[in-house]
């Protein structure tokens, strides 16, 4: 039994950083400072023990699921006499801007590509399958770019269907943060890897088609496993900030970056603009659509405010 789950009642098994470290006890890390630091995103603050701490266990879960669930595909091909391939495992990462999303993402990948059999782990974001900038703007949806209504939803199911259906070579669009929008005729290639992570803000959203009526089929109904990325709402909000300065300083410093014109403005008045996006547009996402998700994830990493994760809750089996 874990710490803080004894005698309540709840879909989850709550651990805290002591607990959850020790189930990977003995394991060595597959990577380095400098391995570390290619993978982390602008702002959020990681560290090697924070990943002996929290992702190295996750992945050893997450390997545990994908062995149980290649014995499984197994039998059920003895049992049916058939040798249909075995799809790949996707696991789902999702949680609002800014709160470290990106990383988990891409540490997971790394770690489940280091464990055993070395399997082939892919990467996409939806990022990708948000619409161009020129659709937003004819639809006058350019201020809600993140918002369930501006992606394309019907390409994105299509992409996991075909996933999970064995395609040999299924393709993604590549969306390019710099300009922030889609680069035309770029596209990212996944061709039948072991593991399959798909990160994004909208990944656990079930949506709604335009006439208000719930679609029949949900993006998570092609997951084998889903993690969601959890903070307080202020903390969030702090990081979105943190981050906006710091990408005035760099990113946006490039004359071709969509945001180049933040990058003159004062302190001041980059955190106002910061502030005055965060309530507009992230917020309100956060708050109807992202947040609202966090109870389908099958495991909730939650961030205290120095961006360490201080609980895992894991929905019971």
């Amino acid at each position: 039994m874990t710490a803080g789950t004894r005698g309540s009642i709840s879909p989850y098994a709550v651990f805290d950083r002591a607990s959850w470290r020790a189930l990977a006890a003995g394991s060595q890390l597959p990577l380095d400072e400098a391995d570390l630091s290619a993978l982390a995103s602008l702002g959020d603050r990681i560290d090697l023990d924070e990943v002996a701490t929290v992702y190295l266990p996750l992945a050893r879960l997450l390997n545990l699921h994908v062995t149980a669930s290649r014995s499984l595909w197994a039998a059920q091909s003895e049992f049916l006499g058939d040798s249909t391939a075995k799809v790949p495992f996707v696991i789902a990462v999702a949680g609002s801007v800014a709160v470290g999303k990106s990383t988990t993402a891409r540490l997971l990948q790394t770690l489940l590509a280091a464990g055993p059999g070395s399997p082939r782990v892919d990467l996409v974001t939806t990022d990708g399958f948000l619409m161009p900038n020129a659709v937003l703007e004819a639809r006058g949806l350019m201020g809600r770019k993140g918002f369930p209504e501006s992606y394309d939803r019907r390409a994105l199911l299509r992409f996991l269907a075909d996933v999970k259906s064995g395609r040999e070579e299924v393709f993604a669009p590549v969306y390019d943060h710099q300009s922030y929008d889609i680069v035309p005729g770029k596209q990212q290639a996944v061709d039948r890897p072991d593991i399959l992570v798909v990160e994004g803000l909208n990944v656990l959203q079930a949506g709604r088609r335009s006439d208000g009526t719930a679609p029949e089929v949900f993006a998570s109904d092609f997951f084998d496993f889903s993690v969601y990325v959890d903070a307080s709402e202020s903390d969030i909000q702090t990081w979105y900030v943190e981050r906006f300065l710091a990408l005035r300083r760099t990113a946006f410093a490039d004359a071709t970056a969509f945001f180049h014109r933040f990058a003159v403005l004062t302190d001041e008045e980059a955190r106002d603009t910061a502030l005055g996006i965060w309530s507009a547009v992230n917020a309100p996402n956060l708050r109807s659509n992202i947040a609202p998700t966090r109870s389908r994830a099958r495991l909730v990493l939650q961030k205290a405010a120095d961006h360490s994760v201080r609980r895992i809750l894991l929905r019971k089996l």
